[in-house]
């Protein structure tokens, strides 16, 4: 039976340009455009690791033939404009986005996230071509309840916190709070793909990631990644738990967030893509309301679901306290919550999220802990080198 869209029309195949495709995200897009579509896709990144199951060996799955891996550092490689040339829409997924580097490489942050994205959005816009942009929930900033008495009513108000893509405002902290560089290039680049829109005709639509986690996220420091390296919250606290050790609350861990699993999530980017006329010119918030947390309820709840999935009991301290200065160096500041209204998405492409905070947990940390547990063991057991 043949796919159709939302409206009923005959899905017709495309070719999709995506930038970043060995990522987290890029790798779920990749194996659900492969499993379930038949959209042919050039992969551009710099690293395969996470999708050379879909690209190697050549020849032994059936989507084969639909899957390209072009190895491009997109800062200075005159070959991404003939790969966007040659598709019918490009996804760019790339950036520098794991809060340890926002305040310890600011400059590398803004290039990354405004300066590198600049060619992705002329060459779409000159050649006529659709663009899916990946930006972030972090655009938002600060809630206007934040900035009310603590012990107002008001705080309680979900006109107050809840993030609204047409209407709420972003709101960073000072210059000096280095922290804020990656959702200010975010948001920049976001005005610009707006203004192409608006001027000069380009298609787009903008894409707000509320928390989206699942394996292959980020990296354990030391198994897959530098050693001194700290990804996102979800890969820090698997880290910790792998390794026995207590999990680290930066300032007490009372930020709000709410979580979405990587498949639900892919979902609606898949009806993105097929949807265009219904996805063209907006710009959607992705993430699971249902699913807010603090830091630290997120870090008791991964210890339950860990000591669940590997059979291990809990270790006799499963937290600690440290600030955000000791862990994250100068100029770091947060927002408070986020909180996505979903309005917009759920009108024009029907999305909702299904899956619960404890069900995305378990699925996760039984992947981390089949992945990673024997490597973590055999790191331990090295005897420590001698001067």
């Amino acid at each position: 039976m043949a796919r159709v869209d939302l409206d009923g029309n005959p899905i017709t195949p495309i070719t999709i340009c995506m930038i970043g495709a060995g990522g987290f995200i890029g790798s779920h897009l990749c194996e659900k455009l492969m499993s379930e579509t038949p959209h042919t896709v050039l992969a551009v990144d710099v690293y395969d690791d996470k999708i050379r199951h879909l690209i190697e060996p050549q020849g032994s799955h059936p989507w084969s033939s639909r899957i390209e891996f072009h190895r491009i550092n997109i800062k200075h490689d005159s070959r991404l404009e003939g790969l966007i040339k040659m598709s019918d829409l490009t996804v760019n997924l790339a950036a520098i986005c794991t809060p340890a580097d926002y305040n310890t490489r600011p400059l590398d942050t803004i290039y990354s996230n405004f300066i590198d994205a600049l060619p992705v959005v002329k060459y779409c816009s000159e050649n006529s071509k659709r663009l899916i942009h990946f930006s972030t929930c972090e655009v938002y900033g600060k809630t206007i309840g934040c900035f009310l008495p603590k012990d107002s009513p008001l705080r309680q108000d979900p006109a107050y916190y809840v993030l609204k893509e047409d209407e709420s405002p972003c709101i960073f902290g000072p210059i000096e709070k280095q922290r804020w560089s990656y959702a200010c290039a975010k948001q920049l680049i976001e005005r610009l793909i707006y203004a192409e829109g608006a001027e000069n005709g380009l298609e787009f639509t903008i894409v707000r990631p509320f928390n989206w986690i699942g394996p292959r996220m980020d990296f354990i420091p030391g198994i897959d990644g530098p050693s001194e390296g700290v990804p996102r919250v979800l890969a820090c606290f698997s880290n910790n738990l792998l390794r026995r050790e207590p999990l680290k609350l930066v300032d007490g861990g009372q930020s709000q967030r709410t979580f979405v699993y990587i498949k639900d999530a892919i979902e609606a980017v898949l009806l993105m893509i097929e949807n265009p006329a219904r996805a063209n010119g907006h710009i959607f918030n992705v993430g699971n309301p249902n699913n807010e947390v603090t830091v630290r309820q997120l870090a008791e709840m991964m210890t339950d679901v860990y000591s669940k999935v590997s059979g291990e009991p809990s270790v006799e301290t499963p937290t600690i306290d440290v600030s955000s200065k000791e862990f994250y160096g100068e100029g770091y500041d947060d927002s408070d919550k986020r909180i996505p209204d979903m309005t917009i998405i759920n009108k024009q492409l029907g999305w909702n999220p299904k899956t619960s905070l404890w069900d995305l947990l378990e699925s996760t940390l039984t992947y981390q802990h089949k992945t990673y547990a024997e490597a973590i063991k055999k790191a331990i057991s090295k005897p420590a080198a001698t001067s």
